[in-house]
């Protein structure tokens, strides 16, 4: 039996609400992909792309051993490393009294991880050298979005290709002026100086990194996700 597996899961929506398509994939020992499943959603949200995804991978994985999940989507995380415990202790209510938002997949996927070892780590979506567990994910999340079809190496489909609306790639250099300005601020990383919260409702510490946002300074993968 293996000590850990590492895997990733993802979700896709086109037009959030729109055609959705969820996937994971599971890393061998090299951490390359090895076995990889993505599914069509029809039309759903973003949110219930990406809860799809992780409900999905742990019904797929081995609960008596520890298993990395690489993730990109902040609110699945959130939703069941933060958010659900409290949620339990409120009859599944959040703390405005509300009923919490995609109840049945949050259910579920706690059921899935009574009992065993899991390990969440948040990694920024579309990076250049990002995680490539996470890159291939969203690329079969995104296939299966635009396409509704199921796949996955069980059924001996080849690689998802890049997304059909992702754009071409352009050639290493410095940018002009106004291209920066038309992504949202500049692409310089820098520590800051004094605390403060980023547009992700998040603070930063100073030595924190940061970046500049189209609302401001911010963490530097909220910037990446408002440039995208």
């Amino acid at each position: 039996m293996r000590e850990r597996v590492v895997a990733a899961c993802d979700g896709a929506s086109k037009g959030n609400p729109g055609p959705a398509g969820w996937a994971w994939v599971v890393a061998d020992e090299t951490e390359t992909p090895d076995r990889w499943e993505a599914g069509p959603l029809g039309r759903a949200t973003n949110n219930v792309a990406e809860l799809t995804a992780l409900e999905r991978l742990l019904a797929a994985t081995d609960p008596a051993v520890p298993l990395e999940i690489r993730m990109d989507s902040q609110y699945a995380m959130k939703a069941v490393t933060t958010w659900l415990p409290g949620w339990k202790r409120n009859g599944w209510k959040t703390s405005a009294g509300k009923p919490v938002a995609n109840q049945d997949l949050v259910v579920r996927i706690d059921e899935l991880l009574d009992g065993r070892s899991v390990e969440f780590r948040y990694v920024p979506a579309h990076q250049v050298d990002g995680d490539p567990l996470n890159d291939f994910a969203d690329r079969a999340a995104s296939q299966a979005a635009s396409v509704q079809q199921p796949a996955g190496s069980g059924l001996g489909s080849p690689e998802p290709p890049s997304a059909p609306d992702a754009p071409p790639a352009k050639a290493p250099g410095r940018r002009s002026p106004a291209a920066r300005k038309k992504s949202g601020g500049s692409s310089r990383t820098i520590k800051a100086k004094f605390p403060g919260r980023c547009l992700c409702g998040r603070s930063y510490a100073a030595g924190e990194p940061i970046a500049k946002n189209a609302q401001g300074w911010g963490h530097p993968e909220c910037r990446t996700a408002a440039a995208g």
